[in-house]
């Protein structure tokens, strides 16, 4: 019996990982796979059995139904407005807290940073009341800037992603700039932003995901519907159908909502990648 080859056991091996992973996906992507189905099935076939996986016939009027029960133009301009304030917010606190982090030195930073990491273990619903007491008394309810302005005070989870890049880019570069009379705001605008835009991408993507799919902040920071995001809207499309719930109308709303967030992921999907990866290179 001849032993088999080292170059036979490498292709059996990718054949087999090649399997497994295709596999995986196919489970993992079957759900986004049956909302778009379901999203163009008439509403009677969504509970049959067994069930059907491809919609026969196919049925384009509940995209235009979900458009016109979404207010589609309101909702999505609301929408756009928090993303875009969270995703500013959270790219200007966040590089700037773990610049500080990263490449400064200042009497119990190290202590600070543990501290900073520690808040992440509270849950939310801890804080809650507190938080809406305080925007309350401010005057800030029924309006985005409960949902927009905590983010220019810094997330933990992405002040740590960006001081962990920040580490990984040569202190020389600091020290030449200081050299030439930099000043330290300077050294980070023009020599360590530039160089950060892989993981500046990913923080734009986590913010834009956190604020595209928010729901819980709308729902208790916005009284009036006209301010209601995508998000709150298409909860709010069960109560206002008499009789039976639409689900298919339902799923094109999912499938609407989510197209954005694939699109952008799809889009920067190396760099996402390569920026997750580079942050763990260095503690």
């Amino acid at each position: 019996m001849k032993p088999i080859s080292k170059k036979k056991m490498d292709i059996s091996s990718k054949i087999i990982t090649y399997i497994l992973l295709t596999g995986l996906s196919i489970l993992f992507a079957f759900p986004l796979f049956w909302m778009i189905s379901t999203s163009l099935k008439p509403n009677t076939q969504i509970f049959v059995f067994p069930p059907k996986l491809l919609p026969n016939p196919i049925v384009w009027e509940n995209y235009v139904i979900v458009l016109s029960l979404l207010k589609f133009n309101i909702t999505l301009l609301n929408s756009v407005k928090i993303v875009i304030g969270c995703v500013i917010g959270d790219l200007i606190s966040s590089s700037l807290v773990a610049y500080s982090f990263a490449r400064l030195r200042w009497p119990g930073r190290d202590i600070f940073f543990i501290i900073l990491l520690s808040t992440m273990m509270i849950p939310y619903v801890v804080t809650m009341i507190p938080i809406f007491i305080v925007f309350n008394r401010l005057g800030w309810i029924n309006t985005f800037r409960p949902l927009i302005i905590p983010s220019f005070f810094g997330s933990p989870f992405y002040i740590f992603l960006v001081r962990q890049f920040f580490l990984t880019i040569p202190n020389d570069l600091s020290d030449a700039a200081k050299i030439d009379g930099c000043s330290e705001f300077r050294i980070y605008l023009q020599v360590i932003l530039p160089l950060c835009k892989p993981i500046l991408a990913v923080i734009a993507v986590f913010s834009f995901m956190g604020a595209w799919n928010n729901f819980l902040g709308p729902l208790i920071y916005l009284n009036s519907e006209e301010k209601w995001p995508l998000s709150l809207m298409l909860y709010a499309m069960r109560s206002v159908q008499i009789g039976e719930i639409n689900w298919s109308g339902i799923m094109a709303g999912a499938t609407l909502m989510t197209l954005p967030v694939i699109i952008i992921f799809f889009y920067t999907q190396k760099t996402f990648i390569q920026s997750i990866t580079l942050t763990g290179i260095k503690g």
